[in-house]
């Protein structure tokens, strides 16, 4: 086939195909119909959507659930800058995202064509995205369009993964090209392993420390549970996690701690803060996961000594002082590290009581859900409606969630099972990414049951995720825990200054209102349910889990406050406390 003529379109497309792509995630405009085209004549299928920041969200759903990276296509100027949001999340979790945009045709470049984004720099609408972004490439020769798609896939998924931006004037898209041979994808790396001795000096501090804690993060995935496990059971090592590495070991493992820092557990924190050294992977420890860096509450480095591990060099001594700081690959890092610990140490370590301090610590957090699996007030308690889904989901269900009670109630007391999943906004904390990312995770995993565990705001920010998902008939529940407001902010706001103003939804009467999620459901082709007494959640559920198909379920809930056993500095910054 090669000399033969073809289209800028067709020639990507033809990429896409031979790098594996399932599904593309976008909405339509007039810069990328081309393309959408030459997609239509694929095995590729294109997920429509109705908003472009729904759009990315999915993808970096998908992304999550599969491991593959996330195709986004979106249309110039309002189309690329509406999924800003969507694709920063992805790059702040370190997803592997590929945005394809269209743009203005390159021979009217600066002169102001329908939708550029001119106003400080002609047509220059990829330096909206540079911040956020590991690279972003504009395509100004049809002949590069291929060799730059390779760069992004390779770039996205390589090292520390994220989101790329592939820049595309519409003629390009539609211009003459010869049809070459696809540039070749190279093999995904094993990623940096440790040099050699710098394993042995990590086992050693370990072995040596009084009361040693590993920290994991986001960065050490599902995959490398087994080499935790292997080198956390043979030493007897606690284990905390950070918000985004719930799961990475099962919540019933005896050693696993929970989640340190502001919504953490008190036990871990008074642990983080007596731990004498701490073994940090895949982790840039987040403001909420450190109390806001204050030793007071969660780490005290130093005293503590560190050994912080990640695939960023940037990340390395951010935000503590590190005694060994280690580039390298988590999960080969973790391997050698235990070989090394084996054979410093052959004989296993028992640390007297550990276990038992942190099996009551933790039963005491899972306990606080099962506390309310019976209570009967209307609207529900959060804790009723988590212990609810722990008695009716399947053990291998995904909870995809946003942010406030779904989020931090979930990482501090929801007993997670070995096979469930939990996929959160992590970095951005991104209100709307739950009800579009279930979607993706939906694609990803189709024979899973799949939660979008959403607050009414989240619910309302991403309405367009109901009919895409009844459209294409995919079986995402999505449980709205309905206090008609931005619960968590209310709550805030309220212990802060005395009262809630413009946090709530009310009506002109200062009523508080909400809209009726379920008629909305079944008014997109999904079906809906609507909470009406404290038994009607679990029949309601378990009626969604069988029928396997897209529905809605308002749950009216009380609003009321996420326990903070640790500590975050904006509390002072409302009170004045700072100079």
């Amino acid at each position: 086939m090669n000399g033969a003529a073809t289209t800028g379109a067709e020639a990507l497309v033809e990429q896409l195909e031979a790098y594996g792509v399932e599904y593309v995630f976008g909405l339509c405009g007039h810069t990328n119909i081309a393309f959408l085209d030459a997609l239509g004549r694929s095995d590729i299928e294109f997920v429509v959507f109705r908003h472009e920041a729904a759009a990315a969200h999915a993808a970096d759903g998908y992304a999550r659930a599969t491991g593959k990276p996330g195709v986004v296509c979106v249309h110039v100027g309002p189309g690329m800058m509406n999924a800003v949001t969507g694709v920063a999340s992805a790059a702040m979790d370190s997803v592997p995202l590929i945005v394809i945009a269209g743009d203005v045709p390159s021979y009217y470049r600066g002169r102001h064509p329908h939708q550029e984004v001119n106003l400080h720099a002609d047509a220059d609408q990829a330096s909206i995205y540079r911040p956020f972004v590991k690279r972003a490439w504009t395509v100004n020769r049809v002949q590069d369009l291929t060799r730059f798609a390779e760069r992004a896939f390779w770039t996205a998924t390589s090292g520390r993964p994220g989101a790329v931006l592939l820049n595309v004037p519409m003629d390009v898209f539609s211009r003459r090209v010869d049809r070459s041979a696809v540039p070749p994808l190279p093999a995904p790396g094993l990623g940096a392993s440790l040099e050699p001795g710098v394993a042995e000096r990590v086992a050693r501090m370990l072995a040596d420390a009084e009361r040693p804690l590993i920290y994991v993060g986001g960065g050490l995935h599902g995959r490398h549970r087994a080499a935790l496990a292997d080198l956390v059971e043979h030493y007897d090592i606690p284990v905390a996690h950070s918000l985004m590495a719930k799961g990475t070991l099962p919540d019933d493992h005896p050693l696993v701690l929970g989640m340190p820092g502001f919504w953490g557990l008190e036990f871990t924190n008074e642990y983080a803060r007596g731990a004498d050294v701490v073994l940090a992977i895949g982790t840039r420890f987040a403001e909420t996961d450190a109390s806001s860096w204050d030793p007071r509450y969660t780490w005290r480095i130093p005293p503590t000594r560190l050994i912080q591990i990640d695939i960023d060099a940037a990340e390395v001594g951010r935000n503590y002082p590190v005694e060994i700081g280690i580039v390298a690959d988590a999960g080969a890092a973790l391997s050698g590290i235990a070989e090394a610990i084996r054979k410093l140490a052959p004989d296993r370590r028992q640390r007297p009581g550990l276990r038992s301090r942190i099996a009551e610590s933790r039963s005491e957090a899972f306990d606080r859900i099962a506390a309310f699996a019976d209570d009967v007030q209307l609207p529900l308690r959060p804790e009723r409606i988590l212990a609810d889904l722990r008695a009716v989901l399947p053990e291998d269900a995904v909870l995809v969630t946003d942010v406030g009670w779904n989020k931090n109630g979930v990482a501090q007391c929801y007993n997670l099972p070995a096979a469930g999943r939990f996929i959160t906004p992590g970095g951005s904390s991104t209100m709307g990414f739950g009800p579009a990312a279930a979607l993706g995770v939906q694609l990803g995993w189709p024979d899973r049951t799949v939660v979008a565990l959403v607050g009414d705001g989240g619910m309302s920010a991403q309405l367009s995720a109901i009919p895409t998902a009844a459209e294409r008939d995919l079986p995402v529940i999505f449980v709205v825990m309905n206090n008609r407001a931005h619960g968590t902010i209310a709550d805030l706001q309220a212990a802060n200054y005395g009262r809630s103003y413009g946090c709530e939804f009310r009506d002109r009467d200062g009523e508080l209102v909400s809209p009726d999620f379920a008629a909305l459901g079944r008014a997109c082709g999904a079906d809906g349910y609507t909470v009406g007494a404290p038994e009607d959640l679990r029949v309601q559920l378990g009626a969604a889990v069988g029928n396997r198909r897209p529905a809605v379920i308002d749950v009216p809930m009380v609003n009321e406050p996420v326990p903070t056993p640790g500590y975050w500095n904006i509390t002072d910054i409302y009170a004045g406390g700072f100079d």
